[in-house]
């Protein structure tokens, strides 16, 4: 049955793009084509590549973490991602994601399917300056390393074609929605006035929900505690990841521009000081300095800046790094691994991670870092009305993600089942999966 559903995948593939001049509605060039501003489409062309660089580093992060008959399949899931995501997006998500809005909920898809009307000569009505094809290609890699997230939390024991199978349908159901909503002008998060600078709700909250309901969903691993594969591509995963968030963060301003510096220098900080105070906290709780903490810590406070960086101060981004780490080493330290085996902490470090940075965006977000911010800034500035927002949001977006992904976990299982059996657990998944081993 596989076999069939797969052929048939790539035949319509096939067919529809072949004929999509014929089936598409065709959107001519407008006689005088956008004038774009070179300095920003070429930061934002490598910015792209920066972003697309994060789900490989993200494979190395994952990969060195699990045990070494898992490397394979952990570092493919993310691979994999890169794959499919890029093709759903560019047939129907982008759509989903900013196509008109239906509701302020979702994007009407028909506008732009197969990236029609995407093109080289027009803008984003928040990108004036690149090509709306630029944003759309810019905006893929977001949704590509979402997925990719949430596969540490149910490493080493889940089958790799239900895992396919969840990504699409995370995509389509749960990202795009999410991205609709905070980033559209027309959006309910967007209208409410939530900030967030480049992802924290649409791209780790959800990540982090998800990851929370998949290790739930599939249960313990037979042997939890199992010696790290490659601390080595722990630490190469992390440069490639600290890399390429400077893509992530500063190229949410979509522009070369101040806002891009300010956010570049606020990841910067964060990141550091994150790792500082991971390390720092775990010798205070009396384990050594290890590197995996380090790396860690600096994951962290990539996350919690993200949904901040454009909208605070270097001093506050370093206060958002510290407080974050803090709060992730503990939620890790006390998770009740017993009972639920999220592996690689995807939620405690991202979904965790996520919530503080929105909430302290609520607390730090200042109008002359950001003129966007208006008047209802930061709670530090004597006004509640954005932290209030943020809260809102950052309540709505968990019980979304967390019961939406849920659902999805259980619809996949009645597909196709979602783990291996414990015979292909005992083997490996890089040997039971893919016939492959390191």
């Amino acid at each position: 049955m596989r076999k069939i559903i797969l052929s048939v995948i790539l035949i319509t593939i096939l067919v529809l793009t072949f004929i999509s001049n014929f089936i598409i509605a065709d959107n001519p060039i407008p006689a005088e084509a956008v004038k774009f501003d070179t300095g920003d489409t070429a930061w934002m062309i490598v910015a792209t590549a920066f972003v697309l660089l994060m789900t490989p580093g993200l494979g190395f992060f994952y990969g060195g973490m699990v045990g070494k008959k898992n490397v394979i399949s952990t570092m493919l899931q993310s691979f994999m991602a890169m794959v499919i995501v890029t093709i759903l997006w560019v047939v129907v998500a982008f759509g989903l994601a900013f196509g008109p809005t239906i509701g302020g909920i979702i994007g009407n898809p028909s506008t732009n399917l197969f990236f029609e009307g995407v093109g080289t000569s027009t803008a984003w009505s928040l990108a004036p300056t690149i090509p709306f094809m630029l944003f759309a290609l810019f905006q893929a890699k977001f949704a590509i390393i979402t997925p990719a997230l949430i596969t540490g939390a149910f490493a080493e024991r889940i089958r790799f074609w239900a895992y396919l199978l969840f990504m699409v349908l995370f995509i389509i159901i749960i990202y795009a929605p999410l991205a609709h909503m905070t980033w559209h002008p027309d959006g309910v998060f967007f209208k409410m006035g939530v900030l967030d600078f480049a992802g924290g709700t649409v791209v780790h909250m959800s990540a982090g929900w998800a990851a929370l309901a998949g290790a739930i969903f599939l249960g313990k691993r037979k042997i939890q505690k199992v010696n790290p594969a490659r601390i080595t591509y722990v630490l190469l995963g992390t440069g490639l990841l600290w890399f390429g968030w400077f893509g992530f963060n500063a190229g949410s301003a979509l522009g070369s521009n101040g806002l891009a510096v300010q956010a570049l220098g606020t990841t910067t900080v964060a990141a550091a000081a994150a790792a500082m105070a991971w390390v720092f906290l775990d010798k205070i709780l009396g384990h050594k300095l290890s590197a995996l903490g380090a790396c860690i810590g600096a994951v962290v406070g990539l996350v919690a800046i993200t949904p901040a960086a454009g909208f605070v101060s270097i001093s506050h981004a370093i206060f958002i790094g510290l407080f974050a780490a803090i709060v992730s080493n503990l939620v890790v330290s006390k998770f009740p691994k017993g009972k639920i085996d999220d592996a690689l902490d995807v939620f405690a470090c991202h979904g965790v991670g996520g919530m503080v940075g929105m909430l302290l965006t609520g607390v730090f977000a200042s109008k002359a870092i950001n003129p966007a911010v208006g008047d209802n800034q930061g709670l530090i500035f004597g006004t509640p009305t954005l932290f209030i927002n943020q809260l809102t949001a950052l309540v709505v977006v968990s019980i979304f993600a967390f019961i939406g992904s849920y659902i999805l976990f259980f619809i996949v299982n009645k597909i196709t089942p979602l783990r291996v059996t414990e015979e292909k657990e005992e083997l490996g998944l890089d040997i039971s999966q893919h016939g492959e081993f390191l």
